[in-house]
Formats: C-alpha cells, structure tokens, sequence
C-alpha cells in the first residue's frame, strides 16, 4: 500500500506542484484544506486538489476556533511584534498545524507535509508544532529537499512543471507579490515589495480601502469587553449591535475595512534571521488591540500593568518563532489570564479616514478616581504628604548628588 501523506494545501502554484510531484513519487496524498477566513471558494480548491492527484481532501472551518482560542488569546496579552505586527500569520499558524496531526491520527498515518519556504517562518512554525502533537511524525519539507531543489530553482520552474502536467495555475511570472490572507489579516511580500522604497500599488490591497476614499463621516462604535475579551460591538451610529465571536470579529473587520484602517508597511526580523519587508491589512485587529488596550488603562492595576508590558513582547515573540505550544507559553499564558479577570467593561471609538480614536471608558471595576486626580479638590488625598514620599524616593539620588559634588571638588584641585 501506497504510505498515506497528508499535506497543508492552499491551492496555489508551490502545493498544487508538491503534490502532483509527490503523488509521482509513490506516495498517497490526502489534501487537508484549513479554511481560517480566506475569501476563496474552498469547493473549487478541492476540485482542484483532487485533478491534480489526491486520494481524498479535507476542508476544516476553523474560523470561530481561530477567533476565540487564538486571535482572542494574543488580544488579551496585548502582542505585537517588534512594536508593530500584530501577528496575523503566526497567530493562524497553530490552529492549522493541529488540525493537521489530528487528521493524521484519524488517517492512520505519521506522514506530514508542507509547502513552506527554507527562507520563512511558517517552517517552523508547521514543524514545531508537528513535533510537539505527534512526537514521531515523518516531516516531508520539498523545499529543503535535493532532489526538489534540482528540479525547481524558483516560480519560473514551478510554473514550467505545472503547465506540463496540466495543473491549473492563477499566477504568472508578472505577478509583483505573493499574499497570505485570514480572518486576522492579509499579507503582501516579495516580488516588487523587495525593495524596501518601492511604494505599494494602491491597487494591491484586497480588504481595505484607501484612507483618502473611506467615507467622509465618522462611525461611533462601543465595543464591550468581559475577562479581557470582546463580547459584543455597537454600531452607534447606525444603532447595529453584534454579538457572538467570530460575528463581531466579522463585522469588525467590515467596518475597518470601510474606514481604511488597518494598513501598515514594515521591516521585520524573521527567526533564521533574515530581515523581511511585509505589507499588512489588520482591519478587525486594529480596533480590538487600541480598545483592549485602553479598557485595561482603568481595570489594571499600575504594577500588574508594568509587569504586562515587560510579557508581551516575549510572548509576541514566542508565538512568531513558533512556540504557541511550549512550556514557557503555557506559563505566561496563564499569567495573562490572571491578570484579565477584572478587565470588562465598554470602551468608545469613533472610526473615520484610517484612524481609531477613543472617545471615552467605562468599567464597574475602574480604578480611576475622579475624586483623587481631581485638580480642583483634596479628594481623600493629602497633598503635604507628597513632600516626605518625595524625600524618601529622592533619597538615593541625594547621596549620589553629594558623592558627586565631592568627586568633582576633588579632581579640581588636583
């Protein structure tokens, strides 16, 4: 019997020719479809899957998985990496792996495979996560094969190969760019967009409209968040109110699309090491991080803040190296998750040409007292007392003053 293979196939040029070459090579391909939001007719990529050699293929709906366990998750730890990225791809990256290793189980079969560049991250992503659900599995990599390496040396050899076997191609060689898209975001890199001056074609983005054409009023939104996740969202403007995960989200991302928000243009460090210049859409994620954000602004306290702001970085980066599955993940997590209890509660946006803006928070666990920064009354606060806090902190600085004053004397007069 034929070993069973089962491969993370998207439909595009790279997987459609792995798995014809594969499937020449004796193997049995079982094609597995994630569908995470891409805006693609799935029935019509297994179709093609199936032509071009599988024995079988499996489209899965992870979408309200996605939105709840992941995206929702790096919300509540507040991640963006290297201060910009909010890690559309990588957040998506372990929800498909998983589901990958559990087809596997169900197939019989240890056999996984990946269409993932030798350049990128998603190789380790895929891969680290294959090693931690299935300890044994047999990992198929083409792109960090010989005998693949030979044969195809880049697009050019890959289109070559699928016009001769009869694959149904969508691309060209005068494509300027490859995308990556899911409910989170869309990507755009390489091709043209390796050039770090070369300014994207405004015709480029597929979610967002330009800021110049997003319409000229502003939409009043609230958007209330329980445990450090968002529960429902609240169209004021046109008195629309969403509730549900993966509906709020949905609508999230159309409102932003329409007010052009969510575009960035970056230079990010991928974990081989290897700088990458990346064009972002983050519509519904733009939103949900500034309001996440600044409900925790009065939920949190100030120590419990400071020492989530020192976490997020690491976990952004742990979940865009690859370890969402990990021990150190699970620990932070879990102090993540600690820190959210209290934070619920409504905060106010107005959308409008690109930009979120807050307009106002509110939260029956609020910290802030009016009372107490009140400029204009004493509040439960006395202010004489601020002159021996003063004393007591300045302490240090005091003695360094005078330290310092005495090394100066001393070297003038030498």
């Amino acid at each position: 019997m034929k070993q069973k293979v089962i491969l993370a196939y998207s439909g595009g040029l790279d997987t459609s020719v792995m798995l014809k070459w594969l499937e020449k090579k004796g193997y049995n391909i079982i094609a597995y479809i994630a569908d995470v939001g891409q805006n693609e007719d799935l029935n019509i990529i297994k179709e093609k899957a199936l032509k071009t050699g599988a024995s079988k293929v499996y489209i899965e709906n992870l979408k309200k998985e996605l939105v709840e366990n992941y995206i929702f998750q790096a919300l509540k730890a507040n991640v963006i990496y290297e201060g910009q990225y909010l890690l559309g791809t990588a957040i998506a990256r372990p929800i498909i792996a998983k589901k990958q290793v559990e087809i596997a189980k169900k197939e019989n079969t240890n056999i996984l495979a990946h269409g993932c560049t030798g350049k990128g991250n998603d190789q380790v992503r895929f891969e680290l996560i294959w090693m931690k659900s299935m300890p044994d599995a047999k990992i198929i990599t083409p792109w960090k094969d010989k005998k693949w390496l030979k044969q195809f040396n880049g697009r050019p050899d890959l289109i070559k190969y699928a016009k001769k076997e009869g694959i149904q191609i969508d691309v060209s060689l005068k494509k300027p760019y490859s995308t990556d898209e899911n409910l989170m975001h869309m990507s755009y890199e390489s091709g043209i967009l390796e050039d770090t001056c070369n300014k994207p074609d405004p015709e480029m983005f597929k979610l967002t409209v330009s800021p110049k054409v997003a319409p000229d009023k502003e939409t009043d939104i609230c958007i209330e968040f329980e445990k450090g996740v968002p529960i429902t969202v609240t169209n004021q403007t046109e008195n629309i109110g969403i509730k549900g995960s993966l509906e709020l989200f949905t609508y999230l991302n159309k409102l932003a699309s329409e007010n052009g928000i969510g575009r960035i243009d970056i230079v990010e460090n991928r974990f081989i090491g290897i700088k990458s210049r990346g064009v972002y859409e983050t519509p519904a994620g733009t939103i949900l991080f500034k309001a996440h954000k600044d409900i925790e602004s009065i939920t949190l306290d100030q120590e419990v803040m400071l020492l989530k702001e020192l976490m997020s970085p690491i976990i952004a980066k742990l979940i865009y190296n690859g370890f969402w599955y990990s021990p150190e993940m699970d620990f932070l997590m879990a102090a993540i998750n600690k820190s959210q209890e209290n934070v619920s509660g409504k905060v106010y946006m107005t959308l409008y040409k690109g930009n979120v803006i807050v307009t106002g928070r509110e939260s029956k666990f609020s910290l802030y007292n009016a009372k107490l920064s009140s400029m204009d009354e004493e509040g439960g606060y006395d202010q004489k007392d601020a002159a021996g806090f003063i004393k007591i902190v300045g302490l240090r600085l005091k003695n360094q003053g005078v330290k310092d004053e005495a090394l100066g004397e001393e070297i003038s007069t030498k």
